[in-house]
């Protein structure tokens, strides 16, 4: 995750997530509806209209939309300035058109809060307050200077001056409630976008290495006859030839060889074996696997399994699927990182459910993020929110969301709670007091889980090689 998080960052900061042809569509059809909407004003309702200062305000978007699609290429993609300029000029002329056309007492004065809803969805925060104001000075300027409405009998059309100061009030309120409601909303699903992202990318590379491991793994199964064999041969050789000699050193040379490419390809096919051979594990083997690396940190891992009532006395047999090793592997390190002394990791089951929960003696979760926890970028970009012990995250939550998502695409319910109440913030060395995250599966479901049915072989088919 170290490795691709910066990536994520870069590609949020470009800003070019906007595209041309979007907006200049959107302006086509803004265009449309303000022609149709003159057009029906003045032949059905027979309103005077000025019509010259009209076409000013629609023909100045009709000619930034014919020029964007000469000059640019429809695939272009804005950058934040850019978005911003193209949003407040639309802000702008519809501010103009509506002046020209009743200004407040026109009905159609809240579409003013469409660009800034688009600024709000797309652009930054300094962006939207840019398009904001942008929405908020013409409306404020058409309260007093407008062309008013007349009808064919010369009568003028005007809301009373409370109803007026109502529809200004309105509007304003409208969009900063629209904006920052919008971008709130915006803001949530980019961060589980980009959570999402990052554990794919996290699952994938743990596939990865479970396939390379697999590849591995053949590998040396393969090659241990032809090594054996070349040992073989060289043994007999250095046997025949005379102490000295340089044939002699060459055939000791060649033995030695086989030997460390034998080490080399026993040490990288570990992993591999388990990989290929066993598709399902032990529960506590599982665990083990996924706290391994994390057992040399100066922390001791103790894993213990407690069965409940009505439970079998023997060890469960799971799926050993790279979600739930990487998933699990991110809770413990979580609770190695923060851990005072020791991480308890305990598993117990019945007919019902199956449960695992990693506790460990450390200050515990902060009560204001209890409610939060599993989220993305909880504090995003903030230099208080960075641990020295997990520089890699850098306190955005990420390690907690990647396991929560992937334990949860597995049927799991995950629960985050402390062990202590109230919250002290201090530490208890020794005490299972600290922070407890409990995952629980349901063991009823005929579908997901993690338990290996008997149905699972353990071994692949056996396959001949050779003649």
């Amino acid at each position: 995750m170290t490795d691709t998080t910066p990536s994520l960052f870069a590609a949020k900061q470009t800003g070019r997530r906007v595209r041309l042809r979007t907006l200049t569509v959107l302006r086509w059809a803004a265009v449309a509806g303000q022609i149709v909407a003159i057009a029906v004003s003045q032949r059905f309702f027979g309103l005077q209209i000025e019509l010259g200062l009209c076409a000013v305000a629609i023909g100045a978007s009709i000619i930034a939309n014919v020029v964007f699609h000469f000059v640019y290429p429809e695939n272009k993609r804005l950058n934040e300035y850019e978005a911003t300029l193209m949003l407040s000029f639309d802000t702008v002329q519809l501010g103009f058109l509506l002046a020209v056309t009743g200004g407040l007492n026109n009905p159609f004065a809240m579409l003013i809060v469409a660009p800034v809803t688009v600024g709000a969805m797309a652009l930054s925060l300094g962006a939207t307050l840019v398009i904001g104001l942008a929405a908020v000075v013409p409306v404020t300027i058409m309260a007093w200077v407008y062309v008013p409405l007349v009808t064919a009998a010369g009568d003028v059309l005007a809301l009373p001056v409370i109803f007026q100061l109502g529809h200004w009030a309105a509007i304003v309120i409208a969009i900063g409630f629209v904006g920052v409601y919008t971008r709130q909303v915006s803001a949530e699903i980019q961060s589980m976008a980009q959570g999402l992202l990052a554990t794919q990318m996290a699952l994938a590379r743990e596939q990865k290495l479970t396939d390379l491991g697999g590849v591995v793994a053949a590998a040396a199964h393969e090659l241990g006859t032809p090594l054996a064999t070349i040992k073989l041969v060289s043994s007999e050789m250095i046997g025949e030839l005379e102490e000295g000699t340089d044939l002699r050193e060459d055939a000791e040379l060649i033995r030695d060889q086989v030997d460390r490419c034998r080490d080399i390809l026993r040490s990288m096919g570990r992993m591999g074996k388990d990989d290929l051979y066993l598709r399902q594990a032990l529960l506590s083997a599982v665990i083990e696997e996924a706290a391994e690396p994390h057992r040399d940190r100066g922390k001791e891992i103790v894993i213990r399994s407690r069965p409940r009532e009505a439970a079998p006395a023997q060890d469960l047999m799971v799926l050993r699927r790279p979600e739930l090793i990487h998933a699990l592997r991110n809770l413990i390190q979580n609770a190695v990182d923060f851990a005072a002394t020791t991480v308890w990791v305990e598993t117990s089951w019945n007919d019902r459910i199956l449960s695992v929960r990693v506790i460990d003696d450390g200050t515990g979760y902060p009560p204001h993020l209890l409610g939060r926890i599993g989220d993305p970028f909880l504090r995003r970009g903030s230099r208080q929110g960075r641990d020295d012990r997990r520089p890699e995250y850098e306190g955005m939550g990420l390690g907690l969301f990647i396991a929560k998502t992937l334990l949860e695409r597995t049927g799991a319910e995950l629960s985050f709670v402390n062990g202590t109440t109230p919250y002290t913030g201090k530490s208890h060395p020794g005490e299972p007091l600290g922070a407890i995250v409990e995952v629980i599966w349901d063991r009823t479901r005929r579908e997901g889980g993690i338990e290996a049915s008997e149905r699972t072989p353990a071994l692949g088919e056996n396959v001949h090689f050779g003649a």
